[in-house]
């Protein structure tokens, strides 16, 4: 009988505290110490990039320049990149039991270090499996979150942190990342909307039906005053899924290529790929 490993209790400690994940990152807000130790042990030296869905939305875009789109970012960076490993499986919605999206669609992780993800997790890939992977998220209505992440590395037990890159395929329902609104500015401002990516409310063709309210948002930039959809674009984060979810182009994604380069070569130095 194969002895548990690490990576085995972390994920069957996630796994059982997952749903409590809201009230853990609402601590952030109430202790100051409480708050520095969340972040020292799980988020220090983070960025995050979301990074909207293209396929359902792509109808929706109005790209200015070319037909670069912002889901062909994480495609540079991934062919820019040796070393790669795709998750078996995703690990946020096997944790919630997840029905609405496919669970067997999991990270990949870019890097070094991802070498030394125990196998029963992750298997090594090509470029050509991870474009795919990145496809099939996109056609599954997920948008995309991509950057350095620390506690993946922790429940992993995978070092150094500087040698891994991240690319998660976020659903509205299970992510993680919807702790958003709960956690300390100070821990999520590290998570940021994908330069030259912006998302517009059409006030003339909005006919009321809530379905972009329905958990829609994960990072509660949408709700319903003075009988009105209204979009706080301070907290929008463009992850397009509030497009997906309307029915009559009342929320649309425009998107300008212009610091495109400046984008993919900031991402791509993220993580050192030599260690």
């Amino acid at each position: 009988m194969r002895r548990p490993r690490f990576a085995d209790i972390s994920i069957f400690t996630l796994k059982y505290i997952f749903n409590w994940r809201f009230w853990i990152a609402e601590i952030t807000k109430k202790s100051k110490i409480y708050k520095k130790i969340i972040d020292k042990m799980l988020f220090e030296d983070d960025e995050i990039v979301v990074v909207p869905n293209t396929i359902n939305v792509n109808k929706k875009i109005e790209s200015e320049g070319s037909e670069f789109l912002p889901t062909d970012v994480i495609k540079e960076v991934i062919k820019r990149c040796d070393d790669i490993v795709i998750m078996n499986s995703c690990l946020c919605r096997t944790s919630n039991k997840c029905t609405d999206y496919p669970q067997d669609i999991g990270c990949i992780f870019l890097g070094p270090t991802a070498r030394k993800i125990p196998k029963h997790i992750g298997k090594l890939s090509t470029v050509e499996e991870a474009l795919a992977q990145v496809d099939r998220a996109d056609a599954a209505g997920l948008s995309h979150i991509i950057g350095r992440n620390k506690i993946d590395t922790v429940w992993m037990n995978v070092r150094p942190g500087k040698g891994l890159l991240t690319i998660c395929h976020c659903c509205p329902c299970c992510c993680l990342w919807k702790v958003y609104p709960n956690l300390d500015d100070d821990i999520s401002d590290k998570l940021e909307k994908l330069d030259g990516v912006n998302v517009k409310l059409h006030e003339d063709r909005c006919k009321k039906c809530k379905l972009c309210l329905d958990e829609v948002c994960m990072f509660d930039a949408i709700s319903f005053e003075n009988d009105r959809i209204t979009i706080d674009y301070e907290e929008c984060k463009g992850c397009g899924l509030c497009v997906n979810a309307c029915k009559f182009d009342a929320i649309t994604i425009d998107y300008s290529d212009k610091t495109i380069d400046n984008v993919v070569n900031r991402l791509d130095n993220l993580f050192e790929k030599e260690l």
